[in-house]
């Protein structure tokens, strides 16, 4: 674990000065504040992302594998987007897409029919004889 923590945290340091030294303090300042303010906010609505992928999911269009693929991208590009530096923001960016992308399959997805289900119970099968047209014929 440490032979990728170290690494990704020597990248990240690395990267984040590159861009600092690019665009200034002030906006990289900015950037941080951003996307802090964005993970939060996603996270704040994440039982909204991942109660539309459980309907997807009754409703056949997304399988259970790809529900747990969209919730848990979800959860980490959040959390990604919380913590400063660019390259944790580029790969949080990169799990957002893939959550969206499996949102907008799900979304063209037509319903898969569900023929494991019954009838309506409450509906009463009836024919319908028109007594007036009948009697009408014989007088």
């Amino acid at each position: 674990m440490i032979f990728i923590v170290v690494p990704f945290m020597i990248a990240e340091l690395i990267l984040s000065l590159k861009i600092i030294e690019m665009i200034g303090a002030m906006w990289s300042l900015a950037w941080i504040i951003g996307t802090i303010f964005i993970g939060i906010t996603l996270l704040k609505n994440s039982q909204h992302a991942i109660l539309g992928s459980l309907t997807a999911v009754s409703k056949g269009k997304l399988d259970l594998y790809n529900f747990q693929n969209a919730s848990m991208a979800y959860m980490l590009g959040s959390i990604l987007l919380i913590i400063p530096g660019i390259l944790s923001d580029m790969i949080g960016v990169m799990a957002l897409v893939y959550t969206f992308y499996l949102q907008l399959v799900a979304k063209i997805t037509p319903e898969k029919p569900n023929f494991n289900q019954k009838g309506d119970d409450d509906v009463i099968d009836v024919e319908v004889i028109d007594e007036y047209n009948s009697s009408n014929r014989h007088a």
